[in-house]
């Protein structure tokens, strides 16, 4: 499959309302960075620099970075990059930045660490909905995209005894090691007008409560999130997201969703009711949503909060309770069309089938051994316990305190390495999901 990426800036480009601002249509500059070869802030191709995170403050908009391969943990190791700017941030080159091959050949990581009080916002985060024009107005308009970047957090998780089958969402300072980050891999919050572009990246091992890839699109403005696998995170997948509330067609974010695989999305805890979803949609947006694999989520595939959608040759397979949520109604693949209220009348083809996953032996091993909870098991598993504490309740007529109970599994989110995940990416299923970028 060839990506041609320019065509897609061309597209967004073209799309731009006539309300952008002067800040954000401003041409930028080109930034190199290079982990093994960069130093210092000249950030040219001939001296590159050596983290994004060392040049964030000197970024402006419409700036466009290029990012060799190798392992990136942000300035002083915190493990999070914040931008305030529209900017385009491209990975996967080689340290020429001649050739790209951002899943084989030429990775770009983002990590971090879990040492104690390091960050635990998301691993890359652009947020341009705060910042303003020269005129002192909320700047608006402009381009946001961001291709070719491998998010492993594991290494900022906190896992039970280091043993990297449990995460632990507390921090423990006399361990010295930070909670495990409740904050997605990818999370872009865009401004009024605004197009944003997710292709080409791996998410994995994140731990939000929301979307481990994240766009939040608003009043005018378009989201594209296409060929990226979202592999074992808890929450969402993916997360579509508004910033818009009201029903002019011309201000409703538009979304296309297309090519991705998300697979082994984990509910927030042992315990909860929410998350384990691949994909999420919030209200007020519209989407079409094409030829994606949705699978094993520890609820379902798809959870519309009341999204207008087009739902078209999505495959979906080893979700545990539904394949399609709409707002409370669950359904299974084969009820979608007749059932759903938000769904197009010209969605077809979705279809359920069993998958040969390419997941590594090792991790997968795990993950089947794995032992569900539920919250009403471990409800029904407390007793009073009979407490002088207790006692004085019950003379007072007052509800019985009980028992502890354990609400941590032995195995959530155990660790998937790299050379694990990548491999599940790297091929679609007849021209259905993700596969390996190729760039002209």
């Amino acid at each position: 499959m060839k990506v041609c990426f320019y065509a897609i800036v061309s597209l967004f480009m073209a799309s731009l309302n006539a309300q952008d601002t002067v800040d954000f249509t401003k041409k930028g500059r080109d930034w190199y960075v290079s982990k093994s070869t960069g130093s210092g802030k000249l950030g040219t191709k001939e001296q590159p620099a050596k983290d994004l995170g060392n040049i964030i403050y000197l970024l402006k908009p419409n700036d466009i970075i290029h990012i060799a391969e190798g392992v990136y943990k942000s300035k002083g190791k915190s493990g999070s990059d914040e931008i305030n700017v529209p900017v385009q941030i491209y990975g996967g080159y080689d340290v020429t930045f001649t050739k790209r091959a951002p899943w084989t050949d030429h990775k770009t990581i983002f990590m971090g660490t879990n040492e104690y009080k390091k960050l635990t916002t998301p691993r890359l985060y652009i947020r341009t909905d705060q910042q303003r024009a020269k005129n002192g107005q909320l700047a608006e308009g402009g381009l946001i995209i961001i291709d070719g970047i491998i998010v492993d957090n594991g290494p900022r998780n906190r896992y039970h005894h280091d043993k990297d089958l449990a995460i632990r969402r507390k921090a423990s300072p006399k361990s010295q090691q930070n909670p495990s980050p409740e904050s997605g891999g990818i999370v872009v919050v865009a401004s009024h007008y605004m197009n944003v572009g997710v292709q080409n990246c791996v998410v994995m091992n994140t731990a939000p409560t929301e979307g481990a890839i994240s766009v939040r699109v608003k009043k005018g403005g378009k989201g594209y999130i296409r060929n990226n696998l979202s592999i074992n995170n808890t929450g969402y997948g993916i997360h579509a997201r508004t910033g818009y509330v009201g029903n002019d067609p011309k201000l409703v974010p538009q979304f296309v969703i297309s090519n991705n695989t998300s697979l082994f999305n984990w509910k927030h805890d042992p315990v909860a009711s929410y998350g384990g979803n691949a994909l999420a949609l919030d209200k007020e947006l519209t989407a079409t949503i094409t030829n994606n694999v949705f699978g094993f989520g520890h609820f379902g595939g798809i959870y519309n909060k009341g999204a207008n959608i087009v739902l078209s040759n999505n495959l979906f397979t080893g979700n545990s309770k539904y394949d399609y949520k709409e707002i409370n109604d669950e359904m299974i693949v084969d009820d979608i069309v007749d059932e759903a209220e938000r769904i197009d009348a010209s969605s077809t083809g979705n279809s359920t089938a069993l998958l040969q996953i390419s997941v590594a032996e090792r991790w997968a091993k795990i993950y089947g051994n794995r032992k569900e909870l539920s919250r009403e098991a471990v409800d029904a598993s407390v007793s009073a316990a009979n407490s002088g504490a207790n006692q004085l309740r019950g003379m007072l007529g007052l509800n019985l305190q009980g028992n502890t109970t354990t609400m941590d599994a032995e195995i959530f989110l155990p660790r998937l390495q790299i050379d694990e995940a990548i491999p599940v990416g790297l091929k679609n299923w007849n021209g259905i999901g993700c596969a390996t970028p190729r760039y002209k």
